[in-house]
């Protein structure tokens, strides 16, 4: 009997001592703008592995944001729409979310500016008329773009399409995807979809680096969050850029062929940023 007590504790320590598996890491994947190139959107997923070849999600425990301008310059405006409202939905059978935010090219289509709207995409809609009704009040992609959001924070990382100024930092992330969306509703000229609110806001990209990162720490701290990732703000050497040490990342590559097709993805797993491009991956350095 003693032998077999002794034999029990044994067993238990063993047990006790066993390192725990791990809980799976959610891969953490953003994309730039598509602007309505349905062929460059497919490619550039199927890069980032979330696709296959059949144009099918695959991805398991994994979450995408797309920052925004979904719509505009290129020619499938309406394919495009379909394609990722049909991810949003098949996402979460692979245990997966596909998060799309909106740009200030959905907010000029809702509120009816077609400054950038091409031939060969209303051609994509059936018509002129079709393309205004389905932006038109209870129109199907008007009410679509009215249940996403215009700031979403994953972990220590804060997705915009433009930028959070400080000013619109003080607000907070829920102030935010509220007064965007009540204005969008209204169609009023609210200044939170000016060149300075976070659908335009280009002050990290383009100020001088050292004033653009005083006030991106002076945001971030605001946010309670380690870093911004924007589209929005296009780089034309197709490779996506950060400063402030990785703090602020730009991920608008020119992905549609409007802008050159520049294929690329922003890992972020385990808080530890790469690029992904055809054939390399590059290291992005993080900020402490």
């Amino acid at each position: 009997m003693p032998h077999l007590f002794f034999s029990l504790v044994l067993s238990c320590q063993s047990m006790i001592e066993q390192p725990q598996p791990k809980k799976a890491q959610n891969r953490l994947l953003a994309i730039g703008d598509i602007h309505a190139d349905l062929e460059a959107t497919k490619e550039v997923l199927i890069l980032a592995g979330i696709i296959n070849k059949n144009h099918t999600w695959i991805a398991k425990n994994t979450i995408l944001v797309q920052t925004g301008d979904l719509t505009d310059r290129g020619p499938d405006g309406n394919g495009t729409l379909k394609f990722i409202q049909q991810l949003e939905l098949d996402a979460p059978k692979h245990n997966s979310k596909l998060i799309t935010l909106i740009g200030n090219h959905e907010s000029m289509n809702l509120m009816g500016d077609w400054r950038y709207v091409s031939q060969e995409d209303v051609k994509d809609f059936g018509g002129l008329e079709k393309r205004k009704s389905a932006f038109s009040k209870e129109g199907i992609w008007r009410e679509w773009f009215l249940t996403h959001d215009t700031v979403k924070k994953v972990g220590n990382t804060v997705f915009v399409h433009g930028g959070i100024s400080e000013e619109y930092a003080k607000l907070g992330i829920e102030n935010i995807n509220l007064q965007v969306k009540n204005a969008l509703i209204s169609r009023s000229k609210a200044e939170i979809l000016s060149s300075n609110g976070p659908l335009w806001y280009r002050g990290y990209l383009k100020n001088e680096e050292s004033i653009a990162c005083k006030e991106l720490s002076r945001a971030l701290k605001l946010l309670d969050a380690k870093r911004m990732v924007v589209g929005h703000t296009t780089q034309r050497d197709g490779q996506i850029a950060y400063r402030c040490n990785g703090a602020l990342i730009g991920i608008d590559t020119g992905i549609s062929s409007h802008y050159g097709k520049n294929l690329s993805v922003l890992d972020l797993t385990s808080d530890d940023a790469r690029a992904i491009y055809i054939g390399k991956n590059t290291d992005i350095p993080d900020p402490s």
